[in-house]
């Protein structure tokens, strides 16, 4: 069976700079998306081994974990994706985001709307956690989520198309402990074509994830 490996980011060290510095983004990719992946494989062998030996009283332990890494490395990959030096503003026809621009006013009344909902989703996560515009397949529709860790809090079955780390370690050596700056900060940053891209492929029930 395959196992999960550590994406390449799509840019240099330096690329989303000043917003984020280099520093942050080698420990963040390098260090904690790698422990994600290694801790998914990990616990994967472990559960593997439980089935072998018919020993399921680890199973509880070892599915909050699977679950764990495993969202922590798929929330990272989207968020490596969603970031560009060359991003920012509104989505736009020109770039192939006239849908997505459409489906964001239509969801939440107008863009400033939806941005501020976002931002204090994100800014008011409590303790470690994400803010994230996702799909909703049900109704068709855009909503906002607080993912708090990596998995907890979210409707079932929606995909996530923009993530905001709003774990201290996505921040602070550059934002110290102000979150909401960091937060504010991200917007320069979002790539609108790779929003509208994981938009087009969750209508069509498709999941997007780097290559």
């Amino acid at each position: 069976m395959p196992v999960y490996t550590l994406p390449d980011l799509p840019y240099d060290y330096a690329a989303l700079a000043p917003v984020i510095s280099p520093e942050i983004i080698e420990l963040h990719h390098d260090k904690h998306h790698a422990a994600y992946v290694k801790g998914a494989n990990d616990t994967l062998e472990q559960l593997a081994e439980a089935r072998d030996k018919e020993q399921w009283g680890s199973v509880n332990g070892l599915e909050k974990s699977l679950a764990f890494h495993l969202s922590g490395h798929i929330l990272h990959s989207i968020y490596w994706q969603n970031m560009t030096g060359d991003g920012g503003g509104e989505p736009l026809e020109a770039d192939g985001a006239g849908e997505l621009a459409d489906a964001i006013t239509e969801s939440f009344g107008s863009f400033a709307g939806f941005k501020a909902q976002l931002t204090k989703a994100a800014a008011t996560t409590q303790g470690s956690g994400w803010g994230a515009l996702a799909y909703e397949p049900l109704s068709t529709r855009l909503i906002v989520e607080q993912i708090y860790d990596h998995q907890g809090n979210v409707g079932q079955g929606s995909t996530p198309l923009l993530v905001f780390d709003a774990w201290e370690h996505a921040f602070y050596l550059q934002y110290r402990n102000q979150k909401v700056d960091f937060i504010d900060a991200m917007w320069a940053v979002v790539n609108w074509q790779d929003v509208a891209r994981r938009y087009e492929a969750a209508r069509s029930r498709q999941t997007i994830l780097p290559v």
